[in-house]
């Protein structure tokens, strides 16, 4: 501000601000007329009875919880790992399961360290057991290393069968 101008603003000094009023249903223009218990229940039934007609949304076939998607999630657990007596799945070594809508798999998969014994045979059998599966078209497996595995990525179940919980 150069010398000469006016202030845009005042600065105004106060002890005290009152609250603002409390908005209230009575307020609204559009407010009912008061509601009779019959009514009330009357409201609280039609709603509940919609609720409980409706039907859950149908899952995509591929997406989790849909019925291809689990069969090949089941597909891998029944394949184990040859040192560790605990499935691939519950291991944690299957990072991502992909599927498309015309039934093409794919696999984001790790092993416990790139010197697994089964790093050339383990991606192999995966493909193989999801590609028996029943609507499934084609699988890739696609065997990363980043991230690495790590026994934090286990299931709960794995754990306790290891001892580990």
């Amino acid at each position: 501000m150069t010398s000469g101008e006016e202030p845009r603003f005042t600065v105004e000094e106060v002890s005290a601000v009152e609250p603002p009023r409390r908005a209230r249903v009575e307020d609204s223009a559009e407010a009912p007329a008061e509601e009779t218990a019959a009514q009330k229940l009357e409201r609280k039934r039609d709603y509940l009875e919609g609720f409980l007609a409706q039907q859950p949304a149908a899952q995509a076939s591929g997406e989790p919880g849909g019925e291809l998607y689990e069969a090949v999630i089941q597909a891998l657990r029944d394949i184990f790992d040859p040192e560790i007596p605990v499935n691939i799945y519950d291991l944690g070594l299957i990072y991502g399961v992909d599927i498309d809508p015309e039934g093409s798999v794919a696999v984001t998969m790790t092993l416990t360290t790139p010197h697994c014994p089964v790093a050339e045979s383990m991606p192999g059998e995966v493909e193989m057991r999801v590609c028996a599966v029943p609507g499934v078209r084609d699988a890739e497996v696609n065997l990363v290393w980043d991230p690495p595995w790590d026994p934090g990525k286990m299931s709960d179940e794995a754990k306790l069968e290891l001892g580990m919980l």
